[in-house]
């Protein structure tokens, strides 16, 4: 989703258009990782090219520049759910983004499961396999998958 100081001039809108992100400073992660890789991919999908302002290495530190309005991020959600509903920060659906990826599990056939290793899976089942609440009270699946 993206992201955007609770000042912008467009936060009173609950999405918004590649075209219209396009125009913005963007505050992103850096070249390389996947989500980057994936959001890059969307907008050559789309089209159109973007004004990157910054590239950032850490989640935290795109969510601080984009709380001083310095730009507009694109983030998963669950890194800014607190600054969102602390007002910190606004945030729109990207209209037709469907920036999903899958996570695994892998270890070997046979291994030894500590029980620290075996927590770590349910763990894991559990923040992957929930629900998520989109706009408009929507629910979300998030698409995550564990091998043995």
């Amino acid at each position: 989703m993206a992201i955007a100081s609770p000042r912008h001039k467009l936060a009173k809108q609950k999405t918004i258009s590649a075209y219209t992100l396009a125009g913005e400073k963007l505050i992103l992660g850096e070249r390389g990782g996947n989500t980057r890789r994936l959001i890059d991919q969307f907008f050559a999908h789309a089209g159109v090219s973007l004004k990157v302002a910054m590239e950032l290495s850490r989640q935290a530190a795109i969510r601080r520049m984009v709380e001083e309005d310095m730009g507009v991020g694109i983030v998963p959600l669950q890194s800014v759910k607190d600054e969102v509903e602390s007002g910190k920060l606004i945030r729109w659906w990207i209209e037709g983004a469907q920036i999903n990826w899958e996570l695994g599990l892998a270890q070997l056939s046979g291994g030894y499961e500590s029980p620290i290793m075996q927590k770590f899976i349910t763990l894991a089942r559990s923040v992957f396999s929930s629900d998520v609440t989109g706009e408009g009270g929507k629910k979300l699946k998030r698409k995550g998958k564990s091998k043995k």
